[in-house]
């Protein structure tokens, strides 16, 4: 992603930190949202899967996470 949207000053946006303006362009690239399976209250990936958390605005360090489980 770093190679994609590389921070410097050619995302301009009027607020944050140079370079914040790449997280506005993120979401077009990694959704922000999944759906994982859980069978028998186990999460279900593949042999090569993972889950991770992917935020790259240092201006705002604090986030919540929303699980939402259907069944």
């Amino acid at each position: 992603l770093h190679s994609l949207l590389p921070a410097d000053d050619r995302w301009q946006h009027r607020h944050g930190s140079p370079g914040h303006g790449r997280d506005h362009v993120l979401p077009a690239l990694v959704p922000p949202y999944a759906t994982l399976p859980v069978i028998g209250g186990h999460l279900e990936l593949g042999t090569w899967q993972s889950v991770c958390l992917v935020d790259t605005n240092k201006d705002n360090r604090d986030r919540q996470v929303r699980l939402s489980f259907l069944g």
